[in-house]
Formats: structure tokens, C-alpha cells, sequence
């Protein structure tokens, strides 16, 4: 599905999109390829990503592929230090869900580590080249969240799981809203900008065989959306005519599903002290991490 407002997202711009194999990410590659853009997929797996290039409009040959995997830093350095051209919009799709604690290969908690932590470290290594834009995939979800910057990584603290999502959620946003504060500052021309996919039909929802459903895998078979329609606000982030710091989600049923348009966010997502002292966190695990 073509996006709102191909923008500024059309013939010769580069954009970079993490976890492009499937789901949101896919469906955005599809539409901004369709566009006239250039695609990089930035994946873990490069054989199932060549697969979905070859796949791209375009003539062959025009999209890349290359690895990334968010939980393990050595992997975003590596791709940043490959990366030699001109990047005009970075989207920060990729993202997980789990229900028991596990760990990045940095040892940080898994949903942190990968949603928020390797998109921190991917964005501002790569943040030279880019010219236009950053779009960051989060979530309404950021409203439940309840950051703890004593323990963003779930050692002293009974995990659970939901939570741990939900903080990821809102440090997509607070990392959205303070990156793009310093691009102001600084007279970058480049933007920040969030999106909020809705309720979508995605492997992100997918349980173990054996595993009871929940509420959750009732409802979505019902008013869970496509791919592509999910990808809309995305689209919209990426190729609208808009400001740093929007925020961008479905218009319908409580911003849950149906096209795309500017929403609100919560008050603490836009908190400039959190924002601030996130970010400072955020660096200094990412820099222990690249001391290992």
C-alpha cells in the first residue's frame, strides 16, 4: 500500500529500515520502494532478506541487504562502519516481544536491550550520514511504561514481562523526543519523528505451540489489522510533510487501527529531564558494552 505523501521518501533517497524480512517492516519496504526509493534492509537473517529484496520494486540489484542484529552490539558497529553513503531516512522498525526474561548478547533485558538500546546505538553512530530523517516504531504502549533508571536492565526487580515492553515503548519515545531536541539545538536540518503501528497481525504476537492464548489472541484475529495498514503511520513519518517530534498513528477505534494521522503521547514521554537522563544512561551502557 502506497504511503499518504511519498514526500521526500521518492526517487533518490536511501532509507535504511530495520527487521525489513517481515510484518511492518516488509510492508514499509514494499511501499517506499514502490515510491521510487532505494531500500537498505538492515536484518538479522541476510538469506531471507535477499529473498524479500529481490522481491522490492525496482530494477535488480538496486536494494541491498545487510546484517544487523539489535541484540548484539558488535553487529551495529559493524554496520555503521560499513555504512559509506548517504543515508536520507533511517527507520527504526525492528522490534521484540517476550514473556521471560532474557538477555542480549551484551546482557542486557532483551525487549531494552533490542527496542530501544540497539536503535539508540545504531541511530547515533549512522547519525553523520543522514540528511532527512529518523522514524522510531513505538507504541501507545508507552502509557504503561514506568521507566527505572536505577534498573533499566531488570537485576534487582521481579520481572515482568508486559512491563518491560511497555518501558521499552516509551524509551522509543522519550529517545524520539530528546534526539530530536538536540537536532534543534544543534541547527541539524535532519528530524525525529515516532509512529504508533496500532493493533497489528504480526509474528511479534506469535505464541509457543502449546501455550494458552490470551485476550490478546482473541482480539486480534478480530480487530487486529494487515501489515500494510499498519505500516501507514510509518509511511506517514517517513515521507509526510512534518515537524520534528510528532508523533504518528492510526485514526480509528482509540488510535488502534485505520490510517494515519498525528496523535498525542503522554506527558512523561515528553519529559525533557527523563529525556535527558535516558539518553545519558543510554550512552554509558552502550559505551561499556563497546569497552568488552
Amino acid at each position: 500500500m502506497a504511503p499518504e505523501s511519498t514526500g521526500r521518501a521518492g526517487t533518490d533517497t536511501t532509507v535504511v529500515i530495520t527487521g525489513s524480512t517481515s510484518g511492518i517492516g516488509r510492508a514499509t519496504a514494499v511501499a517506499l520502494a514502490d515510491a521510487g526509493a532505494r531500500i537498505i534492509l538492515a536484518v538479522r537473517d541476510v538469506e531471507k532478506g535477499r529473498a524479500v529484496a529481490a522481491a522490492l520494486p525496482g530494477v535488480r540489484g538496486f536494494h541491498r541487504v545487510r546484517r544487523l542484529d539489535l541484540a548484539r552490539q558488535e553487529t551495529i558497529h559493524a554496520f555503521a562502519a560499513e555504512t559509506d553513503e548517504q543515508i536520507d531516512i533511517l527507520v527504526n522498525n525492528a522490534g521484540v516481544a517476550s514473556k521471560d526474561l532474557q538477555r542480549t548478547a551484551d546482557g542486557h533485558e532483551l525487549q531494552f536491550g533490542t527496542n530501544h538500546l540497539g536503535h539508540f546505538l545504531l541511530t547515533t553512530l549512522l547519525l553523520p550520514r543522514i540528511t532527512d530523517r529518523v522514524v522510531t516504531v513505538a507504541s501507545q504502549a508507552e502509557r504503561m511504561g514506568r521507566l527505572d533508571l536505577t534498573d533499566l536492565d531488570w537485576r534487582r526487580r521481579a520481572y515482568r514481562s508486559g512491563r518491560a515492553y511497555a518501558d521499552s515503548k516509551l524509551a522509543n519515545l522519550l529517545f524520539t523526543y530528546e534526539l530530536d531536541r538536540r537536532l534543534r539545538r544543534s541547527g541539524s536540518p535532519v528530524r525525529a519523528l515516532a509512529a504508533h503501528p496500532g493493533l497489528v497481525r504480526t509474528a511479534i504476537y506469535d505464541r509457543p505451540v502449546g501455550e494458552r492464548p490470551n485476550v490478546w489472541d482473541r482480539l486480534l484475529p478480530v480487530f487486529g489489522q494487515s501489515a500494510e495498514d499498519g505500516a501507514l503511520p510509518s509511511l506517514l513519518a517517513a515521507s509526510g510533510d512534518l515537524p520534528g517530534g510528532t508523533f504518528v498513528g492510526p485514526k480509528r477505534m482509540m488510535h488502534m487501527r485505520g490510517g494515519a494521522e498525528v496523535i498525542g503521547s503522554s506527558a512523561q514521554a515528553r519529559d525533557p529531564e527523563l529525556g535527558a537522563a535516558l539518553w545519558a544512561a543510554s550512552e554509558q551502557l552502550t559505551a561499556a558494552d563497546a569497552r568488552r
